[in-house]
């Protein structure tokens, strides 16, 4: 019975995303992204790291939230963000710290992914010091309590309303993958960037993921590139005229041609990696097979990218998904399967008999206590997908029997594996 609510559940989540109305929530702030963290040090950054309370700003945020550093590369520049995660509504902030002022002030957006609710938000860091509030000069006694407090707003309306994050403890360091759907998250939740492009896959960090599951298809001229849906429709691209299969095309047509609602270009399997790799500190890439046919090339496009993550000193797992027997019999069909590693989704017999590494259940089966466990103890690791219903999330993390979750509410998903005990 508890699998057939588990289904049940799905079932309703899928029709009523399937009549989601047409709306905006666009980013009300504009981010300098300016190499470096003005006054936020390294030191700083990992002192601030922890989950919060929340007093002022309760009853919008909840009553605790998590705050975590992340970064994104461009050569030998790093630039810094602070992401703050929220259980309420899915919630979430993103914000940089001010390289002007003279003392630790972050600017920012904040936004709930359920609805269209975001606006700006000015915070600074300061400290509890003997029961009084003051300056945090980067040195943190052993009375002392870290305290992030300031202003939010509504829109782009200056921030008035009251915001105070006080120190808790430290973020829970489990081992546990964070994985974003579609690369980053889906183009109708109205995140700053599309679904499967470069630009959503330079956010996902600061949307909670510590790895990205990105839709691989091919074009009519056989090049691989990211792309979820079966066919060019209004949901993913501007409108152009062009309608069909994205196999109906090759890459110069769909380069010059199409752009995702965002307006960026449908990016390959091999400049998606790249980002992954240059510019990013995602650890883990599922390349989720969309296509029928030949695996050769992502075969190759997945072996180069794992030696080139190698040379960069990159911690990055590149895994090939299957998510059905057609691409169950593709890698079979490959001459040679070594240094391919694979992810099933299918049921346990067949993921042992591949030989793969990874298990990763629907999550409508529910939680599978027995077979999740039975494949750990073979060794195998085991994810699941895709899991957006914030209770179930909650239910799965305290369960503390999967590796990962896979889910277009990364953030969510961050907020209980770090806010878990």
């Amino acid at each position: 019975m508890r699998n057939v609510s588990y289904c049940l559940v799905g079932l309703v989540l899928l029709l009523t995303n399937g009549c989601r109305k047409e709306y905006e929530a666009p980013v009300p702030y504009n981010f300098t992204d300016t190499p470096g963290s003005g006054q936020f040090v390294s030191s700083i950054r990992q002192e601030m790291d922890g989950v919060y309370g929340v007093t002022d700003g309760a009853n919008r945020f909840g009553s605790q939230v998590v705050l975590k550093w992340t970064y994104t590369l461009n050569g030998a520049d790093t630039t810094h963000y602070l992401s703050i995660f929220s259980g309420t509504d899915a919630a979430f902030f993103n914000l940089e710290g001010d390289s002007k002022a003279d003392s630790l002030v972050l600017n920012g957006y904040w936004r709930k992914l359920v609805n269209t609710e975001t606006g700006v938000a000015r915070l600074s860091v300061r400290i509890k010091h003997n029961g009084q509030i003051q300056a945090y000069t980067g040195r943190l006694a052993a009375t002392d309590t870290l305290v992030v407090d300031g202003f939010y707003g509504e829109g782009k309306a200056n921030p008035t309303q009251k915001l105070t994050l006080t120190y808790r403890r430290p973020l829970n360091t489990r081992p546990f993958e964070i994985m974003a759907h579609r690369s980053g998250g889906r183009t109708s939740d109205l995140l700053p960037a599309s679904e499967n492009s470069v630009e959503i896959i330079k956010l996902a960090s600061r949307l909670g993921a510590t790895g990205i599951e990105i839709d691989v298809r091919y074009t009519k001229d056989g090049v691989p590139i990211l792309y979820h849906d079966n066919t060019l429709n209004l949901r993913l691209i501007q409108k152009n005229g062009l309608t069909g299969p994205v196999e109906d095309y090759t890459y110069q047509q769909l380069s010059s041609l199409v752009r995702l609602v965002n307006g960026e270009k449908i990016p390959t399997l091999e400049e998606a990696l790249e980002t992954v790799i240059n510019n990013t500190s995602l650890r883990f890439v599922w390349l989720d097979t969309k296509y029928i046919g030949p695996m050769d090339k992502v075969q190759a496009i997945q072996q180069k990218y794992r030696q080139k993550a190698i040379l960069a000193r990159r911690d990055l797992r590149i895994v090939i998904g299957l998510p059905s027997t057609d691409a169950v019999s593709a890698y079979e069909a490959l001459e040679d399967k070594q240094n391919t590693p694979i992810l099933c989704e299918l049921d346990t017999a067949i993921t042992k008999g591949l030989g793969a590494r990874i298990w990763a259940p629907r999550w409508t089966l529910g939680p599978q206590t027995q077979e999740v466990q039975a494949m750990k103890a073979e060794g195998l690791t085991v994810f699941v997908w895709t899991l957006d219903e914030p209770r179930f999330i909650e239910e799965f993390v305290s369960q503390n029997n999967f590796d990962g979750i896979l889910s277009n509410y990364s953030t969510v998903v961050a907020y209980y594996h770090y806010s878990s005990q």
